[in-house]
């Protein structure tokens, strides 16, 4: 994919090149990026990952080929240059069939790779850090490295089979699965530059024993954990002096920069300053689903204010039906489960306000009693006791603000419902 390595390269050079990359199969949101990439004149990347789109269908009901023709289509849509359009798989491996013993699994995560390539996908994310049934929890960096070494060579015969740019490929994991923390967090390990060191070791050995000796100047990218992540609570920021030793640990590495996944709900300072420090890939995803979600869900309760809804609320259909199928998302409410959703889907006013409790210090919030971060709290009705969703029971005072700008909507929603009966 010549576009990434042309970015990995001016990166390298000495420049502050980089490229956010949008993990997300809404339509809503795809389109969205399609038409800021377009606007700026930039190519946009969007990925799927193993658990979205899959020779089973995935989540979504799409197998590779399928998602290609339904970004492409939303592309022609908005007359979005192809070429400028790229595709990538993430966490691609066994992640989706960890409950089947590792052959079995394997089996399918290289049938899975072969028709991504196929399908044109072109920056391949190598993911075998997870254990399949009967492994050992963790697995050791060598079996690993093993496994994505297999499923490159997949990669690389399907590409020669098909033809077309070659893939680029990402190597490595320190992140949770894919979609953000599903435990509470507290602190977070920045990855050791040691750690790094054994990765790619790993990796190198195990290409050069499948003969893809020739492929390590096409894996342009690591995954590690730079010390930003969220949670259904709170968004741990970037701090680029516990990154340091990090940042400087990629620069010997001619081909390479670090991939950084879950950077959703970083501030602008600190996504720039991930990409100045060699975080020259940011994953995003989940923030722009969520911030699409806090529209549907305004516009839904406008639609309420002014009595034009007939039937089930859209909150009450998106409830039904994650109920009714919680297969893809109850591992990431591990403690009260559908109670969680409930209390998310069915929030009264869903203005969600972010409390910097960090003030720049490091430790626990004297104000929250909790560990530093940037807590997500809702301002609850009038009607219930001031709650958030971290379990904060102070309200600040831009949660006392947002309440309040709520009842002007309300207010305002009323006078308008008021006005168009009179039309009628």
């Amino acid at each position: 994919m010549k576009a990434i390595l042309d970015i990995v390269r001016e990166h390298k050079a000495g420049h502050s090149a980089g490229i956010y990359s949008v993990c997300s199969a809404h339509p809503v949101v795809i389109e969205a990026a399609l038409r800021e990439a377009l606007a700026r004149g930039e190519p946009v990347l969007i990925e799927a990952t193993s658990n979205q789109v899959n020779q089973f269908g995935g989540y979504t009901g799409m197998v590779p080929a399928d998602f290609r023709e339904y970004v492409a289509g939303i592309a022609q849509r908005v007359s979005f240059p192809m070429e400028r359009l790229l595709l990538g798989g993430d966490h691609l491996g066994p992640n989706t069939w960890t409950e089947e013993p590792a052959p079995l699994a394997m089996q399918r995560a290289g049938e899975m790779i072969a028709g991504y390539v196929k399908a044109g996908f072109r920056k391949i994310h190598l993911d075998c850090s997870m254990s399949c049934a009967g492994d050992p929890t963790p697995l050791e960096d060598s079996v690993v490295a093993a496994r994505a070494a297999d499923l490159c060579a997949i990669s690389e015969k399907v590409w020669r089979e098909v033809g077309g740019e070659a893939p680029v490929y990402v190597i490595g994991t320190e992140v949770p699965v894919p979609g953000g923390a599903a435990e509470d967090l507290g602190t977070l390990a920045v990855t050791s530059p040691a750690a790094v060191g054994v990765t790619l070791e790993a990796h190198r050995s195990a290409f050069a024993g499948k003969g893809l000796q020739g492929v390590w100047r096409r894996v342009v990218g690591l995954v590690v954990q730079p010390g930003v992540e969220f949670d259904h609570h709170k968004v741990i920021d970037y701090d680029r002096d516990e990154a340091r030793l990090l940042s400087q640990r990629i620069v010997s590495e001619p081909n390479l920069v670090f991939e950084a996944h879950s950077t959703d709900y970083q501030k602008p300072a600190g996504l720039r300053a991930l990409v100045e420090d060699h975080f020259a890939i940011l994953k995003v995803g989940p923030a722009v689903t969520f911030a699409l979600r806090e529209t549907l869900w305004t516009f839904s309760e406008i639609a309420r204010e002014l009595q034009r809804v007939e039937g089930e609320t859209l909150k009450e259909i998106v409830l039904r039906v994650m109920q009714g199928n919680p297969r893809y998302w109850k591992s990431y409410y591990n403690r009260s489960g559908p109670a969680d959703i409930r209390s998310a889907v069915q929030s009264e006013r869903p203005d969600p306000v972010l409390l910097d409790c960090s003030g720049g210090q490091a430790g626990v919030c004297h104000t929250h009693g909790a560990p530093v971060g940037r807590h997500i709290a809702i301002d609850p009705p009038e009607s219930v006791p001031s709650h958030s969703i971290c379990g904060h029971s102070r309200r600040s005072a831009r949660q006392r603000s947002a309440g309040h700008s709520a009842r002007r909507r309300s207010s305002r929603a009323a006078s308008v419902r008021a006005s168009l009966q009179a039309r009628h």
